[in-house]
């Protein structure tokens, strides 16, 4: 069990590279100020790994959408949407502390929807094909993960 948390702090991190240069660069793109990209996606790192640690650790406990033959791709698509949620509207706050304007705010987080969706969804399906942080995989997860990486 204390492994997971190794795993759960290493996902955390990569997600967070891949989420900070997302929104650094749409906020860039938005703002046609990289020294606003750049504030507004280092600022939201600490609340991000903050709550990023808590959804994966919330998730964890609740195990729901892992089926039978150990796949998860539905429980991916919904960590995707609730992750996307609450990360949306921390990004949306904050671009709208660090500007003073809440259209920027709300042009960053409709964009970044899209973006970290498919980052996210990718970010999970790398994660599930990583032992790292897992003592042991169940035989049907171990099962289902070669017969994924065969077809």
């Amino acid at each position: 069990m204390a492994k997971t948390y190794k795993r759960h702090i290493a996902k955390s991190v990569t997600w967070r590279i891949v989420g900070t240069l997302d929104t650094i660069t749409l906020s860039w793109v938005i703002t046609g100020n990289p020294w606003m990209g750049l504030k507004i996606g280092f600022t939201e790192v600490i609340t991000k790994m903050v709550l990023y640690y808590l959804h994966e650790r919330v998730w964890f406990n609740i195990k729901a959408g892992v089926t039978q033959n150990g796949d998860s791709r539905k429980r991916h698509i919904a960590k995707t949407v609730t992750w996307r949620i609450v990360g949306t509207l921390d990004t949306m706050t904050l671009a709208w502390i660090l500007t003073g304007n809440p259209v920027t705010g709300l042009k960053i987080g409709v964009v970044e929807v899209f973006t970290k969706m498919l980052l996210y969804y990718l970010h999970e399906r790398v994660w599930y094909h990583s032992d790292y942080g897992l003592e042991q995989r169940s035989s049907h997860e171990i099962k289902s993960k070669d017969e994924y990486s065969s077809t």
